[in-house]
């Protein structure tokens, strides 16, 4: 695991959205003195979330790239990403 300390340039850098880290700017910069940790661990644990959800993707990238099947099992929900009606559950 990195041992780099999380600052405010970390987290925004770890969002990877700009969007996401205006309101990270926006939150800690609005927030009390007494609730500056509480902010700023709320958005740290979201980077740290961001980060391993990439690490991940890419590890899966890597089994894809081989064309190899990618491990675990795996629900097709491809109607929901589309917004379609998926199939008749029991149906044969």
């Amino acid at each position: 695991m990195d041992q780099t300390p999380w600052t405010i340039e970390r987290i925004c850098d770890a969002l990877g959205s700009p969007d996401l880290a205006q309101r990270f700017l926006g939150e800690i910069n609005r927030a009390p003195a007494h609730e500056l940790l509480t902010v700023f661990a709320k958005w740290e644990r979201m980077a740290k979330s961001a980060l391993y959800a990439l690490e991940r993707a890419r590890s899966l990238a890597a089994f894809d790239d081989r064309g190899e099947q990618l491990p675990g099992e795996w629900i097709d929900a491809t109607h929901r990403v589309l917004g379609e009606p998926g199939p008749a559950r029991g149906a044969a």
